[in-house]
């Protein structure tokens, strides 16, 4: 345990370290040039990444459920809406069913 917490000390010292040299030695102000390119990449960088993920958790999904849902063990939609299947059978829920609730599901603005 001991030398787990030597080697993270020690990388916490290094990142210290680094922290301490990028924000005094390296502070000058960029030109528009720089200004703009690392706008650019600063933009980009989330935008890319998300990208990356939703591709990664899409793949996921299809090893999983499969591309069409046939892996799925119950392929039917049970409700829809504001209904749902309570022990086999139909049931209204939200506003003026079971649970109560407002009319936002399947009701048009002045219901809501």
């Amino acid at each position: 345990m001991e030398s787990l917490t030597r080697a993270l000390r020690s990388i916490h010292e290094g990142h210290e370290k680094i922290k301490h040299t990028v924000h005094t030695a390296w502070r000058y102000p960029l030109p528009k040039w720089g200004q703009y390119a690392m706008g650019c990449v600063y933009f980009t960088v989330p935008i890319v990444g998300g990208w990356c993920v939703m591709q990664w958790a899409i793949s996921k999904s299809v090893d999983e459920i499969g591309a069409r849902g046939e892996k799925l063990r119950h392929k039917q939609l049970q409700g829809y809406g504001n209904k749902t299947v309570i022990d086999g059978r139909e049931e209204k829920i939200g506003a003026g069913g079971k649970y109560g609730g407002g009319n936002f599901a399947v009701s048009g603005s002045s219901a809501q």
